[in-house]
């Protein structure tokens, strides 16, 4: 069984895809973004953008029956390597512990305002297998 899941995101149905995509006990989440659902804006600061897409990603996790900690693989896109500093400080706090495989790239945003973009692939009961 596949389920897709939305975050609501007007890009979801521009580009056409799913916020993420669970089938069996693997959760894929799509490159997320700092966009701040709440306020409906991107914050100019590459710190909330990191938070941002953490909360995000998250609460996708969590809606398709996984969390953070089943992380297993992640990749971050950064817009400026003048960001890594940064956003170290971010991810290190989160995934310091869960130590997920990951990647990290210099990139060319598709919006002047992007500063991160974070995917991430979960497995259902990762954090708790041995």
């Amino acid at each position: 069984m596949v389920q897709r899941i939305s975050s609501g995101s007007p890009f979801e149905a521009t580009y056409g895809y799913s916020r993420a995509v669970r089938h069996g006990d693997t959760v894929y989440v799509s490159g997320t973004t700092g966009y701040d659902y709440t306020m409906m804006t991107t914050p100019e600061s590459v710190g909330a953008q990191t938070a941002n897409a953490l909360t995000t990603i998250a609460g996708t996790l969590k809606e398709a029956g996984s969390s953070i900690e089943d992380t297993v693989r992640v990749v971050y896109y950064l817009g400026d390597r003048a960001y890594i500093d940064e956003v170290v400080k971010i991810i290190g706090a989160v995934f310091k512990d869960i130590r997920p495989a990951a990647t990290m790239l210099i990139v060319q945003m598709i919006e002047a305002g992007m500063k991160i973009e974070i995917e991430v692939t979960a497995r259902i009961g990762a954090a708790t297998s041995a």
